[in-house]
C-alpha cells in the first residue's frame, strides 16, 4: 500500500509540469568552469538580436565585457528550472555583465510567460546566425565569456547559477 503511494507520488512529479521544473531545480548543481587552456575564444562577433522586451542588440557591443548568453524556451521544463537562479544572478549583475537570453519563440510565448513568472531578463530573437562556437542543439544552453572572448562556463542542461562559485567567477572575470 505505501509502495503503491510512493510510485503514484513519483510519477506525479515527473509527470506534472511544475512538478518536473521543482524536481530539476533540486538537482541542479553548479556549472562547471573550463580549465583556462581549454577555453574557446570568440572571434565572430556579428550577430544580431531583435530585443523582445529590450532594446535590440549588436553582438558586437558586447566585445571587452562579461557577457552570460542563455538559450532556452517557455516549454522547456529544464529552461524552467533555471531561470529563478539565473533571474537572481541578473538582479545583481545586470549592471556589470551583458545578459543575452535567445529564444525562438514570439513575443505572444515569451511576454505572458515572463510577466507570470515576474522575470525582467533581457529577451531577444536572433536576427541573423549565432556565432559558431554558440551553437547549440540543446536548451537550456548557457555561456559565460570574459572580457577577452573566452568562454569560460559552457553549460547545456539546467545548473543554479545563482551558486557561490558563478557568483565568484563573475566577480573575478569583472574585475580583469
Amino acid at each position: 500500500m505505501i509502495s503503491n503511494i510512493l510510485f503514484i507520488a513519483a510519477l506525479a512529479l515527473v509527470i506534472y509540469p511544475p512538478s518536473r521544473a521543482w524536481l530539476m531545480r533540486q538537482f541542479a548543481f553548479s556549472p562547471s568552469i573550463e580549465n583556462v587552456e581549454d577555453r574557446a575564444k570568440l572571434t565572430n562577433y556579428n550577430w544580431q538580436l531583435k530585443g523582445l522586451n529590450t532594446a535590440d542588440l549588436d553582438f558586437e557591443t558586447t566585445k571587452n565585457k562579461v557577457v552570460i548568453v542563455n538559450f532556452w524556451a517557455t516549454w522547456c521544463p529544464p529552461c524552467i528550472a533555471e531561470m529563478p537562479s539565473l533571474q537572481d544572478l541578473y538582479n545583481d549583475y545586470k549592471d556589470q555583465v551583458i545578459f543575452v537570453f535567445v529564444t525562438q519563440e514570439g513575443s505572444d510565448k515569451v511576454i505572458p510567460f515572463i510577466e507570470k513568472n515576474k522575470y525582467d531578463l533581457p529577451i531577444y530573437n536572433m536576427l541573423s546566425q549565432e556565432p559558431s562556437l554558440l551553437t547549440t542543439r540543446s536548451i537550456p544552453a548557457t555561456y559565460l565569456i570574459d572580457k577577452n572572448g573566452a568562454i569560460v562556463i559552457n553549460k547545456t542542461g539546467a545548473a543554479n547559477w545563482n551558486s557561490a562559485k558563478v557568483r565568484s567567477q563573475l566577480d573575478d572575470l569583472i574585475k580583469k
